[in-house]
């Protein structure tokens, strides 16, 4: 015997970045909390997704497509390739033990940002584009991906800089300048995002600060350090 309870399967060791709450009390110690991930649902999900399609671009272990499932979403289909299958740390393991704990209905496809599109992935009525943005080397070509299979509402968590600048500009990180991470390049301003995603053809734009974290733009001292936020973008 393992000391396991019956019915229950033996957690393997995984390396999670969610921290989330299985059946039978069984939480997952990740890189994000719990408390930040519930914070963030609430916004992400302010405007609800009941009876919608919901894609996840970038889903790794998978914490909002299981909240969009969660929360009513009638399909969802977790995709992500770097976190999965590419140079990231993770892997797919904590997304698919996640997936059988919960007897989830969400389906999954192991692609890049760079082949998102209609053909590939279908078009979905939610899109969620959230802590990828940064990680992409040519941030505009990865939201016309997104936006290109969002039929209604696209929801963009990342980073931005400059936010104070009166102008759209995009700072580019070199190294591991932001966040002791070397895959982060690009963080736009406010400004730049909202550009970009209206010249993807969005006319409504709601911009959140991110719940956890204190915004800089509002201090000309401070006006360069990167801040985090929240973009829901309607066609």
């Amino acid at each position: 015997m393992d000391g396991a309870q019956p019915g229950l399967e033996t957690p393997p060791a995984i390396g999670w970045f969610h921290s989330l709450t299985l059946p039978g009390g069984e939480t997952t110690a990740g890189e994000k909390p719990a408390a930040v991930l519930a914070a963030e649902a609430e916004v992400v999900f302010g405007h609800g997704v009941a009876g919608k399609r919901v894609l996840d671009i970038g889903a790794w272990d998978g914490f909002f497509s299981f909240e969009a499932e969660r929360r009513g979403a009638a399909r969802v289909l977790a995709t992500d390739h770097f976190c999965w299958s590419g140079d990231g740390w993770g892997t797919k393991a904590g997304f698919d033990y996640a997936h059988r704990r919960l007897g989830s209905r969400v389906t999954t496809l192991d692609i890049d940002v760079p082949r998102i599109g209609p053909e590939t992935v279908g078009v979905h009525d939610v899109v969620l584009f959230l802590g990828v943005l940064y990680h992409v080397k040519d941030p505009f070509a990865a939201l016309e991906r997104a936006a290109s299979v969002t039929a209604d509402l696209l929801v963009v968590e990342t980073a931005t800089a400059l936010d104070g600048l009166p102008w759209p500009v995009a700072r580019y990180y070199r190294g591991r300048e932001l966040n002791d991470d070397p895959t982060n390049f690009w963080a736009p301003n406010r400004r730049c995002l909202e550009g970009m995603t209206r010249d993807l053809g969005f006319t409504r734009i709601e911009m959140t600060g991110h719940p956890s974290t204190r915004p800089h733009w509002r201090r000309p001292d401070l006006y360069w350090k990167h801040n985090r936020v929240f973009m829901h973008a309607w066609r």
